[in-house]
């Protein structure tokens, strides 16, 4: 399955494709994607549920795992305030 930014799948789907996964912060999950050739980053929504937020080649992953760190708590009640069980809008602008 080929995730995109603003996908919400389950935390199994997230984690499939890849031989590495780590929370980074609190939240915020990094999972390698060896068939896309790059990095996901998601923020974990709950126990089940991870909103894809961006994707990262190896050179670029550590600035944007930063970047994202400030987002997850926002992130987290915006979906719960708005229900949408599909894709949060916002995430083309880069937040």
């Amino acid at each position: 399955m080929e995730v995109k930014k603003g996908d919400i799948i389950s935390k199994k789907q997230f984690l499939e494709p890849g031989l590495y996964a780590k929370e980074e912060y609190e939240g915020l999950i990094v999972s390698s994607d060896q068939k896309q050739g790059c990095y996901n980053l998601g923020i974990q929504l709950d126990e089940e549920r991870i909103m894809v937020v961006d994707q990262a080649r190896e050179d670029e992953v550590e600035d944007k795992i930063r970047n994202w760190a400030s987002h997850i708590g926002e992130i987290q009640r915006e979906h719960d305030a708005n229900g949408d069980t599909q894709t949060i809008t916002g995430l083309e602008e880069g937040y």
